[in-house]
């Protein structure tokens, strides 16, 4: 289906089959479960004696489920007590261990690694599933909250709006400040239930700020939001062509890493939105632009595959050569190297990522060969973002304008609970999947250190006082490139603001980093664990 040297993958499943490369990864996590015999599942109720065989529930399913998922491909499985081989050996201590705990979820959360601040799980997968294709119940407001200089209360400023969404239909644009919802001042003790709670609409009183004397003044307008089910974001935000000091710059907003999309979960492509990213880099190419500035602030990441795309889009001279690897669990990496110490070298396992010269059609790439990068990044850069920035860097000159990143260089799959060995039947007892850590990612050179976040060359913060137009010449991020690029002063007149950042709740799940549709049954017929 796509093309073989993004990434080299050839496994046998009984037989040898060429997989897809793009993948969001569905696993079967076998139902051998607890012991071969059938088990007959009944309600969560407690044994009445301590003497009595312990009851399969539901939620014993479900842990049955979640254990086993994490125990084979957990990144952190060697370093988690629980999630040891051995915990599986005897039965009755098993099935006590699953026992232990009938909420799934803090089962689940009870069983990762205290440096996991990515991996999750969701009691009905169509909410994961619309989560990872950028598909949400939204109102199309983006924004960052800021704490004032009295340390308890917060506003907010709008960073982008969505296009076609109820806040782009009703004027809300970038820039704009609001400081409270629903008639009630934003702070501490209210903002996280006022905006993320589960109400379909809230309303927003605008406010102009005074950052010198960290002052705010009502407007005349008070705005009512409503969030539409299922609303699609798209990747590319801004598109927009710069001459500058006699260059031709092109500037990109990609906000977040989508491949193909299936709303419905036919298994038909409803969207492709690599395809959407390769006609863009035909329009570029066809502006024989001198500089890219790809704006990455706001992405928290997405697809290993479409960012092995941008980059071999971006670039074009480094075909076939590794942009990205993936390094598993200590016990995946184990089997993968004695998997490939035999005499036969198509039956190697390959996880590395290739940089291509062709699309997933076969039709070649529009890339631009360019040897330099300008990017812009913020402490919402994260997972795909970072990736790309650190597997160019041993190929390409990389200028970072912003802030620091995220520093989330590891990467998740999505797991299900399949009854089937085709990996296709889903257990209709439940709705649950998980999308747990499994690889840390580096570059060529091997570098994968980057779990505090990515330094730039250039620093600069936003600020609410003046965000600026996004692609316009004078946005300051921007313009930071702009004289960069021109050779002037990249010193900027620093607007002082009694305003600290919120990093809000939410967010960590948007720094996603996945690997899309592979099927690694093989992993589960080689029996990795005990």
């Amino acid at each position: 289906m796509e093309l073989c040297n993004m990434i080299k993958f050839k496994i046998t499943i009984k037989r040898l089959i060429s997989l897809s490369l793009f993948f969001l990864l569905s696993i079967q996590c076998s139902k051998s479960d607890i012991d071969d015999n059938e088990i007959n599942v009944v309600s969560d109720v407690d044994s009445e004696s301590s003497d009595s065989p312990p009851e399969i529930t539901l939620s014993t399913e479900i842990n049955d489920f979640i254990w086993k998922g994490l125990n084979q491909y957990y990144y952190w499985q060697s370093d988690v007590s629980n999630l040891a081989d051995s915990k599986a050996t005897m039965e009755s201590e098993y099935i006590a261990l699953l026992n232990s705990q009938h909420d799934s979820k803090e089962f689940f959360e009870g069983l990762l690694h205290q440096d996991d601040r990515f991996s999750w799980i969701e009691e009905d997968y169509e909410v994961l599933e619309n989560q990872l294709s950028g598909s949400t119940a939204s109102n199309g407001m983006k924004f960052q909250l800021y704490v004032r200089d009295d340390g308890e209360s917060i506003i907010g400023a709008v960073t982008y709006v969505l296009p076609e969404s109820d806040a782009f239909n009703k004027g809300i644009i970038r820039g704009d400040i609001f400081n409270s919802v629903n008639g009630n001042e934003l702070n501490f003790s209210n903002y996280m239930s006022l905006l993320y709670g589960q109400q379909s609409g809230y309303s927003i009183q605008l406010v102009d700020y005074d950052p010198e004397n960290d002052l705010v003044t009502p407007r005349d307008k008070s705005v009512t939001l409503y969030k539409e089910e299922n609303f699609q974001e798209l990747p590319v935000h801004k598109t927009s062509i710069i001459e500058h000091d006699s260059k031709k710059i092109g500037y990109v907003m990609y906000n977040k890493f989508l491949g193909t999309v299936d709303s419905d979960g036919d298994g038909e492509v409803d969207r492709d939105f690599n395809e959407e990213l390769i006609n863009l880099f035909v329009y570029l190419k066809s502006q024989n632009l001198d500089e890219l500035v790809l704006d990455l602030r706001y992405n928290g990441g997405g697809s290993v595959n479409t960012c092995t795309y941008l980059a071999s889009l971006i670039t074009g001279q480094f075909t076939g050569t590794i942009f990205a690897k993936q390094i598993w669990n200590e016990k995946i990496m184990a089997f993968i190297e004695d998997r490939n110490s035999n005499d036969d070298p198509s039956d190697d396992l390959n996880f590395d990522n290739y940089f291509t010269d062709l699309a997933p059609d076969g039709n070649p790439l529009p890339s631009l060969g360019l040897n330099r990068l300008y990017v812009l990044t913020s402490n919402r850069t994260a997972s795909s973002s970072e990736l790309l920035i650190n597997g160019l860097t041993p190929h390409i000159n990389i200028i970072q304008i912003g802030i620091k990143t995220v520093g989330k260089n590891v990467g998740s799959i999505t797991l299900y609970d399949y009854t089937d060995n085709d990996q296709q039947i889903k257990n209709p007892k439940h709705k649950y999947a998980m999308q747990p850590i499994v690889l840390k990612i580096a570059n060529s050179e091997n570098f994968a250190d980057y779990n505090y976040g990515l330094e730039p060359d250039i620093e600069y913060r936003e600020k609410a006082s003046n965000l600026g137009i996004i692609g316009d010449k004078t946005e300051p991020l921007l313009s930071l490139a702009l004289n960069h690029i021109s050779g002037s002063s990249n010193k900027k007149v620093d607007i002082k603001e009694s305003l600290t950042p919120i990093f809000e709740p939410g967010i960590d799940r948007n720094q996603l980093m996945f690997i899309d549709k592979i099927n690694l049954k093989l992993l589960e017929d080689s029996k990795i664990h005990n």
